[in-house]
């Protein structure tokens, strides 16, 4: 069987209700009001706000209310202390592996964050391998963050699946590389017109469940 490529935040995890989850009780702690949560989570813009940028915008809007070391904090642990897999997702990797793939997180993010969340869910112990962007010097949609992945467990890209929740970072990346992906819309509506997904799943275990029947029925 070929390999199977994922995504990790907010495809294999809840990473946006994660930091959410953070955002509020950091707020509580500093007592901030919760009115501030979709200022917050606007500027983090689902994690593909540079960090250094989304620090730099809350040390200022909360200067003299809370220390830097905080917000800091907040960026490098908050969403990693409070990531869960689902049994779905898990229960979907577990057939995806006994049905005879590979299964390979690819990820944009800084090496300890995303290493963090990988460990702290189980899926170190659910995939063959992972590459992350800050560890491998490029990131998605870069076409050699996939052929990194593909090296890690040392087979071809060729017949690949790529599964995952951008638009950008997954499925454009995907494309370029004639491969065969799954967007998962989580809610959304898909929007591209200059390309388009193999197919589009609602979450993350209905698309694995998508790739293992499509390959059995050819």
């Amino acid at each position: 069987m070929p390999l199977l490529l994922l995504d990790l935040d907010n495809t294999l995890i809840d990473r946006d209700g994660a930091f959410r989850d953070a955002v509020s009780a950091f707020l509580a702690e500093h007592r901030l009001p919760e009115a501030e949560l979709p200022w917050v989570m606007a500027v983090d813009a689902g994690g593909y706000a540079a960090r250094h940028e989304v620090a730099a915008a809350m040390t200022d809007r909360y200067r003299g209310q809370v220390p830097a070391t905080a917000v800091h904090a907040l960026l490098d642990r908050g969403a990693a202390g409070r990531v869960v897999l689902t049994d779905a997702a898990r229960n979907a990797l577990d057939k995806a592996r006994t049905a005879g793939w590979t299964c390979v997180i690819v990820t944009n993010g800084r090496t300890a964050q995303q290493e963090t969340k990988i460990r702290r869910t189980g899926l170190d112990r659910l995939v063959e391998g992972w590459v992350i962007s800050e560890q491998v010097g490029c990131k998605k949609p870069e076409p050699e963050i996939f052929h990194a992945a593909a090296r890690t467990v040392g087979m071809p890209l060729t017949g690949a699946w790529v599964i995952g929740d951008s638009a950008h970072a997954d499925i454009a990346g995907a494309n370029a590389l004639a491969l065969r992906s799954i967007w998962v819309a989580n809610g959304q509506v898909w929007s591209q017109e200059s390309y388009r997904p193999t197919h589009v799943a609602e979450d993350v275990g209905t698309a694995i469940d998508h790739v293992i029947s499509a390959t059995r029925s050819h």
